[in-house]
């Protein structure tokens, strides 16, 4: 059993999915893994990750508009917005996604469907550096 660990970071431009499908998909290459599990993990309490739709970019439109309704930025009884009206709505809509993605490695790659990509999902209106680590686990 081997075991890999890497970090890599991503620039977002605020709110929005940010398809992070083959820098993970290096990481994996670069473990030399052919058989096992990558867990890809995002260090952050604003922003999280999704397996989701990466062929129409209008799906992702709809994700998008889904969480602004499900928590929108101006209910009035929030109490945590030091920095700012979407403070705390990203922190909740971290919480109702992940921060964590578990996908299985065979042949050295992800076997993710034909249609599904990994995104960060960036829930903050202004640009943030987030840092991901990717941990692959198993046989080479």
């Amino acid at each position: 059993m081997s075991a890999h660990a890497e970090s890599f970071r991503i620039h977002t431009r605020g709110k929005g999915t940010y398809q992070i499908t083959e820098e993970c998909q290096r990481i994996i290459q670069n473990s030399g893994i052919r058989t096992g599990t990558a867990t890809v993990f995002v260090q952050h309490t604003s922003c999280s990750l999704v397996i989701y739709e990466n062929a129409d970019p209008s799906a992702r439109t709809d994700l998008h508009s889904f969480f602004d309704h499900l928590v929108p930025e101006d209910t009035p009884y929030f109490v945590h917005t030091y920095e700012g009206p979407d403070d705390m709505p990203s922190h909740l809509r971290m919480v109702l996604t992940r921060t964590s993605e578990v996908v299985p490695v065979m042949n050295g790659r992800l076997t993710l469907g034909t249609w599904q990509g990994i995104f960060l999902f960036e829930h903050r209106r202004d640009p943030h550096t987030r840092s991901i680590v990717i941990s692959v686990v198993g046989e080479k």
